[in-house]
This record gives C-alpha cells, structure tokens and sequence, in this order.
C-alpha cells in the first residue's frame, strides 16, 4: 500500500505557511520547485521571482519591517551572491530564513557546482548565519522547525541546507 503522507516537500510547505510564512523569495531552482509551485498557486502569499539571490535579503528585511514572515528560496551557487547583503542581518538585527538546495556535495556530477557548494557553510558562518543540514526526509520538519524557531522567535538568520543525499544529486 502507497504511503498517504504527503512527500517531505508538501509538508514543508505546510509548515512554513502553519509557522506564518508568507513571502517566498526564490532564484528558479528544481530544487525548491514544489515549494516554488506551491506558493505560485497560494492566493495567501506573495512568491516572488528574484534576478539575483542578494535581492532575498534585502526583501526579507523589508517584510519583517511590514511585520511579515518570509523565506528565501536558493540553490548553494547562489549563497556567494550574498555575502554583502548577509552581513546586514547582524547589524540591523532582523530574523532570516532561507532554505538552500546544495550542489557540489554527495553524486555531484557537475564540476562547476563543486566549488561554491564546498564553500556554503563556510561562508555563511562567516557572515554570522546559522546553518543547520537535513539530509533525509525525516530530518526535515524537525529540522525546518527550529530554524523557524531561531529565525522569528530569537531573530536570528538562520540556513537550512536540504543536502544532495536528501533532493538527489542531478547528473552532468
């Protein structure tokens, strides 16, 4: 018999939105499609494409100042394009949370993704993020959970990486 839970994604999506998340904030990515596709068609909430990761930040801080809650969608290639606008959560003190889908780690198969997926935790530590990892579908709600926690109730920025072991490494 098939198993009636819903997949790890549609649960996730449920409990940003039971959490209070309102505003997605992505970069295109397979990754985070269904969670993507979910916020596209919830008339609840605001899913906004960005041109650019660092643009996230920047509306993630405009919607905690209007007393909403938001998560930014991206993929580890786009956490380089941050770092500036990172270091901003610290200094103006306004919660964070993005979810990032990794590359360059577990069956990568693309060269090119090697790189920038080594260096996200690194480099998010470095600009005072907290990173936590899932990496099997039964880490993920409690994991999510408590960066939901960190992130609005102590307004801390917080990453979650959903790990190639856990969205499947894609193929060069």
């Amino acid at each position: 018999m098939p198993d009636p839970s819903p997949p790890w994604q549609d649960a996730l999506y449920e409990q940003l939105r039971a959490a209070g998340v309102t505003q997605f904030a992505y970069v295109p990515d397979a990754g985070h499609k269904v969670l993507i596709d979910r916020a596209l068609g919830d008339p609840d909430v605001h899913a906004v494409p960005l041109t650019t990761e660092e643009e996230g930040v920047a509306m993630l801080a405009g919607a905690d100042l209007g007393g909403a809650r938001g998560v930014l969608l991206m993929q580890s290639s786009g956490v380089g394009n941050c770092i500036n606008l990172l270091s901003l959560t610290a200094g103006c003190h306004f919660p964070l949370l993005t979810l990032v889908s990794m590359r360059g780690e577990f069956g990568e198969g693309n060269p090119w993704q090697f790189p920038m997926g080594q260096a996200t935790t690194k480099v998010l530590e470095a600009m005072s993020v907290i990173v936590l990892r899932a990496e099997t579908p039964a880490d993920v709600a409690t994991t999510v959970g408590a960066a939901l926690t960190m992130a609005f109730q102590a307004g801390q920025a917080v990453a979650v990486l959903l790990t190639q072991r856990l969205i499947g490494a894609k193929k060069f």
